[in-house]
């Protein structure tokens, strides 16, 4: 089935200094480099809540919540109505912990994984059928320490594998842009070595 090419990129994380650096902020960080490969510079705009850049090359709008995390539908919702841009046409970013660090997935639509963001904007789409890119970064292994985990830097090692995992997945970019989705999830999802599925695959 033919899908439409991203008009939205939708980067998630929370706002502030304080954050910067933590996992829940991967989404963040591929988007900042998604912007500064193809020039764009984000500014603050009040109505969608947000960070928000433009850039034709990368599919049109990027945006980057300044509402936390677990509000985030509340700025892509504004942004998604105010352009008319349907669900199919949005790829969400984000940082999954079902995934180690290193590895990606890139999907359309299923389950939300427990990720309050993707919980917060299906609510305010009216559905998950939007695309997700998916970055690992690992597990703490206990359930009660995922707070504490996501809310933290990775470790020195951790961050390298993230760090090259976003570098491999705007290599793609041409391609998601271009909205041949099958060959970009092939070649993204193949990297992914033995580990061919998680939880809410």
């Amino acid at each position: 089935m033919d899908r439409p090419p991203p008009r939205l990129v939708v980067g998630l994380g929370n706002p502030g200094a304080d954050y910067a650096q933590t996992r829940h902020n991967a989404g963040f960080w591929l988007c900042e480099r998604l912007a500064a490969g193809h020039g764009a510079s984000f500014a603050a705009e009040s109505r969608f809540h947000g960070l928000v850049a433009k850039t034709p090359a990368a599919g049109g709008w990027l945006l980057m919540p300044q509402t936390f995390m677990n509000r985030s539908g509340q700025s892509v919702g504004a942004l998604a109505r105010f352009y008319r841009i349907e669900p199919a046409e949005i790829l969400v970013v984000h940082d999954e912990l079902d995934i180690p660090p290193g590895q990606l997935r890139l999907k359309f639509g299923g389950g939300l994984g427990g990720h309050n963001g993707l919980k917060d904007i299906t609510a305010h789409l009216g559905t998950q059928d939007f695309w997700r890119l998916r970055i690992g970064i690992g597990h703490p292994g206990d359930r009660n320490q995922v707070v504490s985990f996501v809310l933290k830097p990775p470790r020195r090692e951790e961050q390298e594998l993230i760090d090259d995992a976003i570098g491999r997945a705007l290599g793609e970019w041409p391609t998601i842009a271009k909205g041949d989705w099958n060959r970009a999830g092939t070649r993204i999802n193949a990297r992914a070595g033995g580990n061919k599925t998680s939880k809410d695959d």
